[in-house]
């Protein structure tokens, strides 16, 4: 579970060399997402970069993370966290080493509210999502991100004109 993206060095080299970021997204076309569109990330995306279980998911997860202008919240953080200690049986330590670089290789940690819980609320019941699911969505859209990357959520999924929803791994 121990990774170092190493992402300031080859977020500078991209920044010069690929000004776009080629990413896998639906049957066999390829969606061309500017770097500077901010980018919010589900817990799994960040699990799937971080492990070894599926190879395939680690690569499409690793490129969105090395070259993306990604956010996550703590809600992501404490996510991942609960996952790396029940379903892969991590130690504390091993967790705090893994966050630790997870808030190295993210662009922002966002710190939910109260308004974003609020704004969750009418989410949920406006879309049908779970709770946590629109956190997660609230969180994204207060970033003023253009893509949430997801498994979970329906692919190519707007939500309120400004948010896709894209699952990378299909």
């Amino acid at each position: 579970m121990t990774l170092r993206l190493n992402t300031q060095r080859r977020k500078r080299e991209n920044l010069i060399l690929q000004p776009y970021l080629w990413i896998r997204a639906g049957g066999n076309s390829t969606e061309r997402k500017q770097m500077r569109d901010k980018i919010f990330l589900d817990p799994n995306v960040l699990i799937y970069a971080y492990s070894n279980t599926e190879i395939a998911k680690q690569s499409i997860s690793r490129t969105i993370v090395e070259n993306g202008n990604t956010i996550v919240s703590t809600q992501v953080l404490q996510e991942i966290a609960n996952v790396l200690q029940k379903k892969f049986g991590k130690s504390y330590t091993e967790i705090k080493n893994t966050l630790t670089e997870c808030q190295e290789d993210v662009n922002i940690i966002h710190t939910n509210t109260l308004h974003t819980l609020f704004r969750a609320c009418d989410i949920a019941e406006r879309y049908g999502f779970s709770f946590y699911d629109s956190m997660i969505v609230a969180a994204a859209l207060e970033n003023k991100c253009t893509t949430l990357y997801s498994e979970d959520l329906q692919h190519k999924q707007v939500i309120d004109g400004k948010l896709t929803i894209l699952n990378p791994f299909i």
